[in-house]
């Protein structure tokens, strides 16, 4: 009964139903309105998501998702020669990748709602924190990502979207427009903190809004109580199931 918003992507997708983060954030947001179904793929680049796009999105499916997100680019990004190069896509594959994904899932559903969000900026001291946290000594001097590399694939993800006439959120940024948000947003220079993950729901839900999938103007699935007469509670759902 209710429509269902999916969420792909990396990591970043994957632990979003963790204790704040931006994906249970979002179905609270959406809740009795819409099911939020998360689909996310730690390590993933958006070359190997490609695999998964018919088994997540089958065409022949009779019911596709209202909306779904497409966040990906952080691991596209990994540099080549560095301890993360396995998850390197170039940047024009990496582009090529997202408009794949897209047509797919206009083809699936041409009135499905699309939304790309770019990768999020990296906090390159925090990833060496990080690396020495797992690797001590061995830990490379060098960060596997950076800031620049991370905006130019944003920039990719932002020009695609204007390309295709949908909606897009540049992350990179947004996040970027805060004062300290290395350690704000970023808890070990790639994924989010609670406060990042709030930047991320406060995005999706404007961007929806903006669109057509605002939760302020979808009905509830079944009578809210106070439509409820504890007398003759069968009237309210009579009226609500017509």
């Amino acid at each position: 009964m209710r429509p269902h918003i999916v969420l792909f992507g990396d990591s970043i997708t994957e632990q979003s139903f963790r204790s704040g983060g931006w994906g249970s954030s979002l179905a609270n947001s959406y809740s009795r309105k819409a099911d939020v179904l998360v689909r996310g793929y730690g390590g993933y680049n958006t070359r190997w998501a490609l695999f998964l796009l018919s088994h997540i999105f089958p065409p022949d499916s009779t019911k596709h998702p209202a909306a779904t997100t497409i966040f990906f680019g952080a691991n596209d990004a990994a540099l080549l020669g560095r301890t993360s190069e396995r998850q390197h896509v170039p940047v024009e594959e990496y582009k090529n990748n997202l408009k794949k994904m897209v047509l797919h899932l206009k083809e699936c559903s041409p009135a499905m709602l699309v939304v790309l969000i770019t990768p999020p900026p990296i906090d390159e001291e925090g990833r060496k924190d990080y690396a020495k946290s797992l690797y001590g000594d061995r830990a490379m001097k060098l960060p596997e990502r950076t800031n620049e590399m991370a905006g130019v694939y944003a920039r990719q993800c932002v020009e695609l979207a204007k390309d295709l006439g949908i909606h897009t959120i540049d992350l990179w940024s947004k996040m970027q427009e805060t004062e300290g948000w290395q350690k704000k947003f970023l808890s070990d220079g790639l994924h989010l903190t609670p406060e990042g993950n709030a930047v991320v729901h406060e995005e999706v839900v404007r961007v929806f809004s903006e669109a057509w999938l605002s939760a302020e103007d979808m009905p509830y699935d079944f009578p809210h109580h106070s439509e409820i007469n504890g007398n003759s509670p069968e009237e309210a759902f009579q009226q609500k199931c017509l």
